[in-house]
């Protein structure tokens, strides 16, 4: 694959992930996935307990969540039960992954090119 080419699927790669990196940004949405990461399902009244936010103000992250993936929302009852799903985050380490690979390789030819 031509340098072109890696650059042109390294974009392509990122504009994937771009919302949710956007979504991920918000401090408040990463603290609600960080509450979420349990696995255990919770309610918006449960999700605002402990903080400064209203439900509403809750069901709006949680609507951003859900809209890049991060989150999907199941009824039980009268209300709905919020989980995270971890296959965006999952991409989003793939993607560093791959991001991270490429700078050890760079910062190794010029490690290469000073020493010599």
């Amino acid at each position: 694959m031509s340098q072109a080419e890696r650059i042109a699927v390294d974009q392509a790669a990122l504009l994937a992930q771009a919302p949710v990196f956007a979504a991920l940004g918000d401090e408040t949405r990463l603290a609600l996935v960080v509450r979420l990461y349990d696995g255990k399902p919770q309610s918006i009244s449960q999700l605002a307990a402990g903080s400064a936010l209203t439900r509403q103000g809750v069901t709006k992250h949680l609507r951003v969540l859900e809209s890049v993936g991060l989150v999907h929302s199941v009824r039980s009852g009268r209300e709905n039960l919020f989980a995270l799903d971890p296959k965006p985050i999952e991409g989003l380490k793939e993607y560093l992954d791959v991001v991270s690979s490429q700078w050890d390789r760079t910062l190794d030819r010029l490690k290469a090119f000073v020493e010599e």
